[in-house]
């Protein structure tokens, strides 16, 4: 499968480089204003810890078993991540039972790890947008008892209910250090109008334009060029973005798989963290630690080292 966007098209195109602000950019802090105080408390301006937990399709269980895998909830349930950040790349609704409680679970956590000095930074995926525009093709039917009825679900996901409004407020793309997160992935083209117009575009786009390209096969909710493409395009595009985008790493969901472990590619500079942790796909639980720009997998039995990009590269936006 062809990597839709080819480089030199950008460059004929003449399409601007977007700004790459420091720490944690302010377009992924839009949405979710605590994280420029958040930003600011370290005199860094990027986080020492930072986990990145991929689709967990309404599977509480295996929800809170990885958080706890994780070092990030105690057995009541209760953050005890202190200052680390947890990055969700979205996709917490469909296929099981529970995406109120786990909704309630990230919300609740949210101010939590606020008051630790942490942070959960919650993105949308496909199948939360596709929940907001009442296509509910893969809801589960205990998902519908839990809200209480279909009008009562229905209500819940409005643009007036709190819940409807909380995920409208998440960005799709975000950025934590020199690492940027999406559900899907952000082609080259895309990552030329920067985090900022990117998250405006499909915060715009989800009521008003649902068949806006932001939102389609090649906008970052449903893009598995990445870790689907052969290897040497998918690396030519993928550096071509993190150079618009001031990044040397991108971290994605969405592309299960299935053999239960992250997926690396391009020496590190793509990891696929959808491992199927719910138990539709097979209850494989893990998460992603970036420690000091360190990446390490996470698993029930025990932490893997993974290979991390060159830290000179990439981190300047060029055009």
């Amino acid at each position: 499968m062809p990597v839709s966007t080819s480089i030199l098209s950008l460059f004929v195109l003449g399409l601007a480089c977007g700004p790459a602000p420091a720490g944690i950019a302010s377009a992924a802090l839009e949405p979710q204003p605590a994280a420029t105080d958040f930003s600011a408390s370290r005199a860094s301006g990027v986080p020492e810890r930072v986990i990145a937990i991929g689709d967990l399709h309404a599977d509480l269980p295996s929800t809170m078993a990885t958080l706890r895998m994780a070092g990030l909830v105690d057995a009541q349930g209760a953050w005890s991540g202190g200052r680390t950040v947890l990055v969700q790349t979205g996709d917490t609704t469909d296929r099981g039972p529970d995406s109120k409680a786990v909704l309630e679970l990230l919300i609740r956590l949210s101010s939590e790890a606020e008051a630790s000095g942490g942070r959960v930074l919650a993105l949308l995926g496909n199948h939360e947008v596709m929940n907001l525009q009442g296509d509910w093709r893969y809801v589960h039917p205990g998902d519908v008892q839990q809200f209480g009825s279909v009008p009562l679900r229905r209500a819940a996901f409005a643009a007036g209910s709190s819940l409807g409004a909380w995920l409208r407020g998440l960005a799709v793309v975000g950025r934590v250090g020199d690492t940027v997160y999406a559900h899907g992935g952000v082609t080259a083209a895309l990552a030329a109008v920067g985090l900022t117009g990117i998250n405006r575009r499909a915060r715009e786009a989800i009521d008003a334009d649902p068949d806006a390209a932001v939102l389609g096969e090649e906008g970052p909710l449903w893009f598995r060029g990445y870790l689907v493409a052969d290897e040497s395009l998918a690396c030519e595009e993928l550096e071509a973005a993190l150079l618009h985008l001031g990044a040397r790493r991108m971290v994605v969901g969405h592309t299960t798989q299935r053999s239960g472990r992250i997926a690396v590619r391009c020496e590190g500079a793509l990891l696929g963290i959808d491992t199927g942790i719910s138990r539709h796909y097979g209850g494989n639980r893990s998460a992603l630690e970036l420690r000091n720009g360190d990446a390490r997998a996470i698993y029930p039995e025990g932490t893997q080292d993974l290979p991390d990009p060159p830290t000179t590269a990439r981190l300047t936006p060029q055009c």
